[in-house]
């Protein structure tokens, strides 16, 4: 007896979670009819071939990337990538070659360049409804404006804030963003769809869609204090066999958690990773065996593997790296009559934006910056993309501030960056008025470097735009001052640790000038700082010092949640970007020192 197929609004319901989901897009229409999987999906041949066309971590990198980040490095070999009219073309191309899902891992948004985060990442979401993705997961950043957010972006209609400050209204995404493992508290289900449904040749193909668990230590607690983010491979074996149970045997995990390839060069297209390590390694072990292929992201690594999965057989694992600069192209095979894969292969397609100098190389202009090619551009993407430079440039291209060299964001062995202490001196400058003795700043919110000879609209060496700063602090985050005894900074400090107050990873912020320590790394958690001091006098436990952070710090992100439990916070105007633009504003600005921070074995 034939049955009918559920779509993805059923198979919800049945689960007890549609309720709780906004309206989204829905998903192709299933075939009019079902049989059981053991029987056969209509077509004339027994198998059926397509493609899954992903990235990751585009983080609204609409602009081909500048700088150190302009190229892929691959076993020697470097090749100008990225920019959106670029990965247009490259995916248009791909899909010529046979049916074509395209999909996302998350971070499509967020710790983006001021071309989309000035319109609240909306032209990034215009960009992606204009290419094609068809579905992805919600990253660690799509919360960085909060669950409310997220939803907006999803669903459309103007900012609550700002309105719909390019005169468009805003329309919403196109695809659906899949949430399965974040859960609102008060219902109990996902925000968003936690599965999809594609139809390739008649025969289904299911997408669950997933963030890392740990996505509330790296995003701002405040705008997620009403959900949890639940264990990924519980989630993904649940959803999983919601599938099955529905008979879709042909199982993708878009998951924003990743790993990392064990070789120093490794090869865009390659598809064995050896001595591969990270977080996505023992989730893939875990997972159902229906789940062939994860499409996984977060690390900003590139990769196409076969891992081991929970019954010792082989699972596709893929990461595009980041910035829209490689696409991977997933072919496979579906057999009609079980409806699982039966042959996947992977590999990872440079989104080149170069010219050719005819002899393996690329054309640069005089100023050594690489030529873009016009003959590779996609011309509806170019206009979308087109109207937010235009609206944007004249705040992008001021001239705020100066350097006197380049300053990176490269940590030395004690965890501190020249970068990192210009921007803590920066925010100890900008509140040091209202009594500020100290600053922090998290490495994770330091996004790049800032090079004295980058020139984003002609300017002259050492100096420094508005864009070029806010790419180094694209988070607008609020700059708060408390008091903290010294015993609390302490603890502040030796929660840089793993094993103390809850830390599961070591980040060392980064320090204003006067504050010194050193940390040694063989001593216990709780005990590993001695020679805290300010301006050369010892940190006294009982006295008061009044410390500056951003609010994310202060809410008790990275695990900070000492930070917590200072008093008497008081609010700076505006951003910490605007920190940092009012001290280049007294320059040029000497690269930082590194020395505040020193440790020992």
């Amino acid at each position: 007896m034939r049955r009918h197929l559920a779509g993805p609004a059923a198979l919800l319901a049945a689960a007890g979670v549609l309720t709780a989901i906004p309206t989204t897009p829905t998903a192709a229409a299933p075939p009019p009819e079902f049989a059981p999987a053991s029987a056969y999906y209509g077509g004339g041949a027994q198998t059926v071939q397509g493609q899954i066309l992903s990235y990751n971590d585009f983080h609204g990198a609409i602009d081909p990337p500048t700088g150190s980040g302009a190229v892929v490095n691959a076993s020697g070999t470097s090749t100008p990538a990225g920019g959106v009219e670029y990965l247009a073309t490259v995916l248009k191309r791909l899909r010529a070659e046979r049916p074509t899902i395209t999909a996302g891992a998350g971070d499509l948004i967020g710790a983006s360049p001021l071309v989309s985060a000035a319109f609240h990442d909306e032209p990034t979401i215009e960009l992606m409804n204009e290419i094609g993705l068809q579905v992805s997961s919600v990253g660690n950043h799509e919360f960085d404006e909060g669950v409310a957010e997220l939803i907006r972006i999803q669903r459309g209609g103007c900012h609550p804030t700002d309105g719909c400050q390019d005169g468009d209204p805003y329309r919403g995404a196109r695809f659906t963003y899949l949430a399965a493992n974040t859960i609102d508290k008060r219902t109990g289900k996902p925000i968003l769809p936690p599965i999809d449904i594609r139809y390739v040749g008649g025969v289904p193909v299911g997408f669950i869609g997933l963030t890392l668990e740990g996505t509330a230590n790296i995003v701002n607690p405040a705008g997620i204090k009403d959900v949890t983010f639940t264990d990924e491979v519980a989630t993904a074996n649940r959803w999983s066999r919601v599938l099955t149970s529905y008979g879709v045997k042909a199982q993708v995990l878009l998951l924003h958690e990743g790993g990392s390839q064990g070789s120093a060069t490794p090869t865009p297209g390659v598809s064995d990773c050896v001595n591969f390590t990270g977080p996505v390694v023992p989730i893939v072990a875990g997972l159902d065996p229906a789940i062939s292929v994860v499409i996984s992201g977060h690390t900003h690594r590139f990769y196409s593997c076969a891992l081991p999965g929970s019954t010792g057989r082989k699972t596709i694992v893929t990461s595009a790296g980041a910035n829209g600069q490689l696409v991977t192209d997933i072919d496979y095979t579906l057999d009609r009559r079980t409806g699982r894969f039966t042959e996947i292969s992977a590999r990872n397609v440079i989104v080149e934006n170069g010219v050719p100098d005819g002899a393996g190389g690329w054309l640069k202009d005089a100023s050594g910056a690489y030529l873009r090619n016009p003959d590779t551009v996609d011309a509806a993407a170019k206009k979308v993309a087109d109207k937010y430079r235009t609206a944007v440039a004249p705040i992008a291209n001021r001239l705020v501030g100066s350097i006197s060299a380049d300053i990176v964001r490269t940590n030395n062995a004690a965890g501190e960056s020249p970068l990192g202490d210009v921007i803590a001196d920066a925010q100890l400058a900008y509140t040091r008025p209202a009594g500020a003795q100290i600053a922090l700043m998290n490495p994770g919110g330091i996004r790049a470097d800032l090079d004295a000879d980058q020139s984003s609209g002609g300017e002259a060496y050492g100096q420094v735009t508005y864009g070029e700063a806010f790419t180094v602090q694209p988070f607008n985050n609020l700059v708060v001052t408390q008091s903290l005894t010294g015993a609390e900074l302490k603890n502040v400090l030796e929660q840089q640790f793993v094993g103390f107050g809850g830390q599961t990873t070591q980040r060392i912020l980064q320090v204003s000038a006067g504050l010194t320590y050193t940390w040694s790394a063989s001593a216990p958690p709780g005990s590993k700082l001695s020679a805290l001091a300010l301006d050369g006098t010892p940190i006294d436990p009982a006295a008061t010092y009044l410390v500056t952070t951003n609010d994310y710090l202060a809410n008790g992100g990275d695990g900070f949640s000492n930070l917590t439990l200072g008093d008497g916070r008081v609010t700076a105007p505006g951003f910490d970007v605007d920190a940092l633009v009012a001290y280049l504003a007294t320059g040029p600005i000497a690269p930082g020192p590194a020395d505040r921070v020193t440790t020992t074995p």
